[in-house]
């Protein structure tokens, strides 16, 4: 239905405008109730959204909101233009257009996240609304919403008529599957869903308790105030043929290596190959040599790591990387070389953004994971499915696959975890979480070792996983 031409439609919007026209200004005159949950919803977004982003926030009111983020470029849109004047004021380093959300053909893009706080449940079609956005989006652009919760209509309503609230017309009251599938609909791909705030009062202990934590756990999100998605634009970009590096820490592998030469395959438009040896007590520095030199075709480095661990070797690796696929590959071939191919296709297909290997699908070979650590390894990868809204299998799986753009990212946020993952996947998932990447979990069948045994202390490292499970908590969940 053509909403230019929609009589009802128009009447719908005529009304609101004139409605948030009349109450432009007021916000601080309510009770700190309201301000509670402003503040906390301005210190989410200001969790998401990284400084210095291009943004686009529809429906920005005062621009309180958007001038928080401090973005490079700041353009907020309403239909109220009182509302508008005062914004202009309180922000005059920030755009400010009187448009309606459902007609942005005059906007220019693209943006790198466009805000919906509290707006779709006002707004008079939805789809239309995120279909208008699509023209200012990337696939790396991410849609941020969040809108009251079903739940809390009657106490906010109540609220209304008690003068504490600003006064709201009839709402949408839209449940999180209404607003998945509607954003499904409008050509968008959901990343991740989740709920905020239980307690919107100023009370010190009782308030941080109940929003930083209980709100995030099973039972009490259920009665939240209000819910949050990001979502992006999946974009079919099959025609690229990015090159690849692979990174192979390797650390008294020397029996693996030859395997590794003759069965890693070539993809996109080139392949490199990177070996970190890490201090080893059998001849794997001088295996790879020689079987560098018996490759002349294969483009290939040596790199002798410095430092400890396998996450200091990956580090190395994708620094001397000249690819623009990021993937590595652990030199005990437990997870096969021929299955890489297939996680250049999710990123190139942009299914996913982050892919990681999952080794607890299929089957496994005789020995090639003891029963503990096959334990170990579904506890944490519910905690971290928990911790990272979105579905992670396996946590410890050595082959994990990015865009070097998105690597490069990640290490801005590298101080924001700290530095004591041995391993690298924690680093990697975390930051790639906190992008608000598309992470694709991609099972493969692990295989058993055939030369040498494993690097990994089960209860060493296992208690260090806890540690990062708890500290994970701290800064992605109970912000």
């Amino acid at each position: 239905m053509n909403q230019n031409k929609d009589l009802s439609a128009i009447a719908y919007r005529k009304i609101r405008q004139q409605h948030w026209d009349k109450i432009s200004g007021k916000r601080d005159h309510f009770p700190n109730w309201g301000i509670t949950y402003h503040n906390r919803i301005e210190k989410i977004y200001k969790f998401i959204v990284p400084p210095d982003s291009t943004i686009l926030e529809i429906g920005c009111g005062e621009g309180d909101l958007l001038a928080a983020l401090s973005p490079s470029l700041g353009v907020g849109l309403d239909f109220s233009a009182k509302t508008l004047e005062l914004a202009e004021i309180k922000h005059p380093n920030l755009q400010f257009l009187q448009l309606d959300a459902h007609d942005l053909n005059s906007l220019e893009g693209p943006f790198d996240f466009v805000i919906f706080s509290d707006t779709i449940n006002d707004l008079w079609d939805v789809q239309e609304a995120l279909q208008q956005v699509k023209r200012l989006c990337t696939p790396r652009t991410r849609i941020v919403a969040n809108y009251y919760s079903h739940l809390w209509q009657t106490p906010l309503t109540l609220a209304q008529r008690l003068g504490i609230a600003k006064t709201m017309l009839p709402q949408n009251w839209l449940t999180n599957e209404d607003i998945a599938g509607l954003a499904n609909l409008a050509g968008f791909e959901t990343i991740r869903q989740w709920q905020e705030i239980l307690f919107p009062f100023p009370i010190p202990f009782v308030e941080p308790l109940f929003n930083r934590v209980l709100v995030h756990l099973w039972g009490f999100r259920f009665f939240a105030l209000t819910n949050f998605i990001i979502a992006r634009l999946p974009i079919e970009t099959r025609e690229l043929r990015p090159t690849v590096s692979v990174v192979v820490p390797a650390r008294n592998e020397a029996g693996n290596i030859p395997a590794i030469f003759e069965r890693l395959p070539d993809m996109g438009s080139g392949t490199e190959l990177i070996f970190v040896e890490g201090h080893s007590r059998d001849d794997t520095y001088e295996i790879i040599e020689s079987e560098i030199e018996k490759h002349p075709n294969r483009k290939c480095k040596l790199l002798s790591q410095k430092g400890m661990g396998k996450a200091d070797a990956v580090r190395l690796g994708f620094a001397e990387s000249a690819g623009d696929i990021l993937m590595i590959l652990d030199a005990d071939l437990t997870v096969p070389p021929e299955y890489l191919p297939r996680f250049y296709d999710v990123l190139i297909s942009r299914k996913g953004e982050f892919v990681n290997g999952v080794r607890l699908v299929y089957p496994m070979e005789y020995e090639a994971m003891r029963l503990l650590n096959k334990l170990g390894n579904k506890f944490f990868s519910l905690a971290f499915s928990w911790l990272l809204s979105q579905p992670i299998k396996d946590t410890l799986c050595g082959t994990k696959v990015l865009w070097k753009i998105d690597y490069k990212n990640i290490l801005k946020n590298r101080n924001f975890f700290g530095d004591f993952d041995p391993f690298g996947d924690f680093e990697l998932l975390f930051g790639a979480a906190k992008l608000n990447l598309k992470i694709v979990d991609l099972p493969i069948r692990y295989r058993d070792r055939t030369y040498g045994s494993t690097n990994i202390s089960r209860w060493k490292h296992g208690w260090l996983l806890l540690r990062m499970v708890w500290y994970a908590a701290i800064k992605l969940k109970f912000t």
